[in-house]
């Protein structure tokens, strides 16, 4: 990987395949260094909270003063309610351990939540968290979020979809591209501001994307956010870089990871040019 973003929009490697094995340098796909438009951020660090060194963060939403928290791994996944400042853990509900859950979304009084690759999702009460109904698709699941219309969902690969939040169906989709080549290992998503922000698994970096088109127009650069944690206090070591989360009332912007023992608040800034 690179050590910064510009590096990693300059580097002219392979187009990144899904899954695990021998994933390339690069989560962008190869295009001309003079085409590349996408703004590059840097962060600032303004809070630290506690966060689960156990919690395999596969979906954050913050909404209502609390986080709403999806984990994945078998035996180990859950929806939870958070209290932001503690990271105590308010409410639970443990999947049953055939499924490995993924991404969240909470729309309304609802709450919806993926699984990685049992083609089911759930449908809880808010409140309750119990569960209301289960929905179906084809694909994996990987990241959810939503922008009051509709529901938005990765897959790991450049296609982004569309649903229906009643009836889960299709409505359209997009796919994720720098210069017409396509983005892979879209993970976690949020939407903020009129844009969709992703994840990109195994990596430091999130990608901005237009909506309609698909254009990626921003990217985040994380690299050294996990090294200012304090030290964890499991056996675990933290895995990759997946949560983020917004406070749209407040303008705060919080991220974190899998089985990291940190949740940070952070502000973005476009780095100068160099």
């Amino acid at each position: 990987m690179p050590a910064t973003a510009t590096a990693l929009l300059a580097s002219p490697t392979a187009v990144v395949a899904t899954g695990e094995a021998g994933a390339p340098a690069s989560p962008l796909a190869a295009a001309p260094v003079s085409s590349l438009q996408p703004t590059i951020y840097d962060y600032t660090v303004v809070n630290i909270y506690p966060h689960d060194p156990n919690a395999f963060t596969q979906g954050l939403v913050y909404q209502d003063g609390v986080f709403y928290e999806g984990t994945g791994l078998y035996g180990r996944s859950s929806l939870r309610k958070v209290a932001p400042e503690t990271g105590q853990v308010l409410q639970q509900h443990d999947l049953d351990e055939t499924f490995f859950g993924e991404g969240i979304a909470v729309l309304g009084d609802e709450i919806y939540q993926l699984t990685w690759q049992n083609g089911v999702g759930f449908v809880y009460d808010r409140e309750t968290f119990a569960e209301k109904r289960r929905f179906t698709y084809a694909t994996e699941g990987w990241g959810l979020t939503h922008d009051g219309e509709h529901l938005i969902m990765s897959d790991g690969t450049p296609i982004i979809y569309f649903r229906d939040p009643a009836t889960l169906e299709e409505a359209r989709r997009i796919t994720v591209t720098v210069n017409g080549e396509p983005v892979m290992r879209l993970n976690e998503l949020e939407y903020i501001d009129g844009k969709i922000l992703a994840n990109i698994w195994q990596t430091d970096y999130m990608v901005r994307i237009d909506p309609a088109t698909g254009v990626v127009d921003g990217v985040y650069d994380f690299t050294g956010l996990l090294a200012q944690a304090p030290p964890a206090t499991t056996a675990t070591a933290p895995d990759v870089l997946n949560g983020v989360a917004y406070d749209h009332e407040n303008d705060r912007f919080f991220v974190t990871g899998k089985l990291w023992p940190a949740l940070f608040e952070v502000k973005l800034h476009p780095r100068p040019p160099q």
